[in-house]
């Protein structure tokens, strides 16, 4: 049974508690809540706004994204992961200004036209920026509304996400529509957390199914585990007398679309890879380095290639280039490759 007072208990203690100086909860427009709520996606809060604040700084309207090249938007990018998500932002930024005259839609339905923008992300934007009625349902608003009211399963599966979105709709108000949609993100996010919410501070504990019935381990449910297939490359540093890294713009699909990686060849392939370079060039195998991707682990073994004065290699322009840890320019790197340098230059 829906509680016809949840909107307002919600909207009373975010008035006293929740969070309302969060760098896109100022000077709020469409494209900030958008580019926040995209960043936001599986990353923290914490880990969020220093990006954030440097994505605004750099690309303060969404004329100034579009306008932007790739490289430059996934280099302010770099280190959040899940670099599709900035691509999309490019493309959408680009279709805003080329078809839509630079103005952002003011509905779910033609929000979720853009690329990468699903129904919860359109959701945060008509009511948080243009005041509407539509209700959200991102990982914190899951997690609340399946422990409040119950709800068993996995919200992957459409069955329970479909009695979710009924829940978030039947909850959402007509008043204070950027309020709650701004409190019930809060309240999963400071106090409904994932392990060791803290109910005492909730304004929902007294009547809440997992907490009444001591199931707030259990939901939501988790989605069932899988063993994560593990694939293996090797990665070559390929590093010229002026310090500097050969690297390759990976393909604009698949992993790590679109940014800069090191050459790369499978493990069994080394020694043929290796025998391109005379033997006086220094070469050396670094300890294995595991990578985590949604779906699987990559194992990579890097082998750093030192290059002598007299060995000329030329990088193809706009496939390859020679990067300079000392002066880095703006472009888009891999998380191995960052990693692998810092480990190299400590």
């Amino acid at each position: 049974m829906i509680d016809r007072d949840f909107g307002q208990r919600l909207l009373a203690w975010f008035d006293r508690h929740g969070r309302k100086d969060l760098p896109w909860q100022r000077d709020i427009t469409p494209y900030r809540v958008w580019v926040s709520e995209i960043m936001l996606q599986q990353t923290q809060v914490a880990t969020v706004i220093p990006y954030f604040e440097r994505f605004m700084a750099r690309f303060p309207d969404v004329a100034d994204l579009a306008a932007a090249g790739e490289d430059e938007v996934l280099h302010h990018w770099t280190g959040l992961g899940y670099y599709a998500r900035a691509r999309n932002l490019h493309k959408a930024a680009k279709i805003v200004r080329d078809r839509l005259g630079g103005q952002f839609p003011d509905t779910v339905e033609d929000l979720c036209e853009l690329p990468g923008i699903g129904r919860s992300t359109a959701g945060a934007i008509v009511s948080i920026a243009c005041g509407k009625r539509a209700p959200i349902l991102d990982g914190n608003v899951k997690r609340v509304l399946a422990r409040y009211f119950g709800v068993d399963g996995w919200p992957g599966e459409t069955a329970v996400a479909n009695e979710l979105w009924g829940l978030a709709e039947a909850l959402t108000p007509h008043d204070r529509v950027a309020d709650y949609s701004q409190a019930i993100m809060d309240l999963g996010a400071t106090q409904c957390v994932r392990s060791s919410p803290n109910c005492a501070a909730c304004p929902f504990e007294r009547e809440c199914v997992a907490y009444n019935t001591g199931r707030i381990d259990e939901l939501p449910g988790k989605k069932p585990r899988k063993a994560m297939p593990v694939r293996t490359t090797c990665m070559l540093l390929i590093e010229n007398p002026d310090g500097e890294f050969l690297l390759e713009k990976r393909p604009e699909t698949g992993v790590w679309g679109g940014l800069w990686s090191f050459p790369e060849c499978a493990p069994a392939e080394i020694d043929s890879a290796l025998a391109h370079y005379p033997r006086e060039t220094r070469q050396l195998r670094l300890d294995t380095m595991r990578h985590t991707f949604t779906h699987f682990h990559l194992d990579i073994t890097p082998v750093h290639i030192k290059l002598h004065e007299d060995i000329a290699m030329i990088a193809e322009p706009g496939r390859q280039c020679w990067f300079s840890p000392a002066a880095p320019h703006a472009i888009g790197l891999t998380r191995p490759v960052t990693k692998l340098i810092e480990r190299m230059n400590p």
